[in-house]
């Protein structure tokens, strides 16, 4: 049984704020006390009932700590604005347009180019609103040097690196290679899958290179593969570095190296800047901090699919690439076991001790641009699981899926590792209450990427099968973000009539500083915590919420608030594919 509290409290209805296109199917969840089924009906902008029907009874679910009832109504397909009326009280207006999720991909793309580095933020792309001078212009660094908080001396570089560029990776300034490389990879693949083409070509998203004949998904996509280039250590750079396991906090041992091709791990601030923190206002040193295989690996997968997709359109960046991401495999081969260093402060450690994932996502990406054989007796044919910054082998199993040439054992049998793991996802569905591809309990950081990267392999699915059950998961996943959730919250700014406005952010403060912007439309937060409730905000909530309530709108609560790229990226994903309706240009046999 829940809660005596929760079983008093009012009803609510939970449902996708943008609305729904007329073929997919549409769900609400109404939380009511009863466990009696309840009456339910749709009306249209002027009032007028236009459907009827009765939910499902009543269950208990723990994970939002609802009693949970569901109203299926897949057969409102006329376009128009409507609201759902249930136990006394009304949902907010919602739409039902096949045009309905076109906006949302566009906005969802245009926050990197809020965060871009090393350039203003123009008005006349962004508004008046969320223009900025450029920050970190130009962002010349050095390694750092010195003892670091474990006690490690680093000796620093000969010189100092322009790493001017790149996208900021979150709420702070700093720039991390290991997650661009998800961040990017992900519009790449968006764009390499055909869903996206008619909503980004030329001139249709906000950006300066709109109108220079080129895909503005890759325009975008770019921007972050040319700062990564930048990332990559000159050829025949002996450094001292960490081989192999290492205790933690204490004192790591250094061994010099040839770490020529390999990519230092990021860029950062010295010190944590404080909220509110414009990039342009930023005073802290920047600094380079130490290579890693994971980096590495990463511009090596990331370069050899950017290389495949500017092939033809501009053959020069291409072999750029490619050359770039030959040189990141060689080194990574050279220094298979250097994890990052995390001991330092101002900014993320993404620390990361498994790197099989790294590599065989890397020799996919290469493969699918080279077809060498170096590469394939790399390949991995392990099971495919929801993608994550530190879990990429299954980018690798999706490019082998889509990329063409890909020769058809090795594309059937990575098409096939997806749509089981598809079905592993819409098995869920039924054991979660709120009716979404995700079951358990445990909601970690940034756990709304978690569900829409599951949507993005269940969009994948549907589309190697032609079954529409895929597409649903897909819609269940991005109607929980958008509002089907026991918060009655929807997880993106600027959408819906409970949008995110207090994202954890340093310009997007006005919260804090009312001259500051809140967040453009667009921005999705990383959404419910339960397992890594770290900042002030969230402690407060910790033993006391549910799963999906552990969660605030709240510019201090970075470990339930904050954005990210590789957050975003997903949406961008989902937010197409659902506008595409699920098609894409006919596939090229292989």
């Amino acid at each position: 049984m829940l809660p005596a509290l929760a079983l008093l409290a009012a009803a609510t209805i939970n449902l996708n704020q943008l609305g729904f296109r007329p073929g997919d199917p549409k769900q609400a969840i109404v939380a009511a006390p009863t466990p009696a089924p309840l009456d339910w009906q749709i009306l249209d902008a002027t009032g007028t009932v236009v459907l009827r029907g009765r939910t499902t009874a009543g269950t208990d679910d723990a994970v939002s700590g609802d009693r949970v009832h569901i109203a299926t109504f897949d057969t409102l397909t006329r376009p128009g604005a409507y609201r759902l009326r249930a136990a006394g009280v009304e949902s907010g207006t919602f739409q039902v347009a096949p045009t309905l999720y076109a906006p949302l991909a566009r906005n969802a793309l245009a926050v990197f180019y809020h965060q871009r580095a090393g350039t203003p933020i123009e008005a006349r792309y962004v508004g008046a609103r969320w223009a900025r001078p450029a920050g970190h212009a130009p962002e010349i660094a050095a390694c750092f040097a010195g003892k670091d908080e474990a006690g490690t001396v680093w000796p620093g570089c000969p010189t100092k690196r322009d790493v001017t560029g790149g996208w900021y990776d979150a709420g702070d300034h700093g720039k991390y290679v290991v997650n661009a490389g998800i961040s990017a990879w992900t519009l790449q693949n968006l764009y390499e899958t055909g869903f996206a083409r008619r909503l980004f070509a030329d001139g249709q998203a906000r950006l300066p290179e709109s109108g220079n004949g080129r895909d503005d998904l890759l325009n975008e996509a770019r921007w972050e593969v040319e700062w990564m280039l930048k990332m990559q250590v000159p050829p025949a750079t002996r450094m001292a570095l960490p081989i192999g396991p290492q205790p933690k906090s204490t004192p790591l041992t250094l061994t010099p190296v040839d770490a020529g091709g390999m990519a230092f791990h990021k860029v950062a601030d010295a010190r944590w800047t404080t909220i509110p923190t414009a990039p342009a206002d930023d005073r802290q040193p920047r600094v380079l901090y130490p290579p890693s295989t994971a980096a590495t690996l990463n511009l090596a997968a990331v370069a050899a699919q950017a290389a495949r997709l500017w092939r033809t359109t501009d053959p020069a960046f291409a072999a750029r690439c490619l050359a770039a991401a030959r040189q990141a495999w060689t080194a990574a081969v050279r220094n298979p076991d250097i994890r990052a260093a995390t001991a330092f402060t101002g900014s993320g450690g993404y620390g990361d001790d498994n790197l099989a994932d790294e590599r065989a996502w890397a020799a996919a990406e290469l493969f699918a641009t080279t077809g060498e054989a170096t590469y394939r007796a790399a390949l991995s044919d392990g099971p495919a699981t929801v993608p994550g910054w530190a879990d990429v082998a299954t980018l690798g199993t999706i490019t082998l899926a889509v990329a063409d040439g890909v020769p058809t054992k090795i594309r059937d049998n990575a098409r096939a590792r997806i749509v089981t793991a598809a079905d592993g996802f819409l098995a869920e569905v039924p054991r979660s209450g709120y009716r979404i591809p995700y079951a358990s309990q445990k909601y970690d950081w940034g756990s709304n990427s978690n569900i829409l990267n599951r949507a993005v392999l269940l969009g994948l699915a549907a589309r190697f099968t032609g079954s529409a059950r895929y597409r649903a998961g897909a819609v269940d996943a991005a109607d929980y973000v958008l509002g089907r959730n026991p918060l009655g919250q929807s997880f993106v700014s600027g959408t819906g009539w409970k949008p995110l406005q207090n994202p954890h952010h340093r310009f997007w403060a006005h919260q804090v500083d009312a001259a500051l912007p809140p967040p453009p439309p667009g921005v999705l937060s990383g959404g419910p915590n339960n397992t890594a409730m770290a900042d002030p905000v969230a402690v407060k909530l910790k033993g006391r919420c549910a799963p999906q309530r552990c969660w605030a709108d709240d510019i201090n609560a970075y470990a339930l608030n904050e954005m990210a790229i590789n957050w975003n990226a997903p949406l961008v994903w989902v937010a197409a594919y659902l506008d595409a309706g699920g098609s894409a240009p006919t596939e090229k046999a292989n």
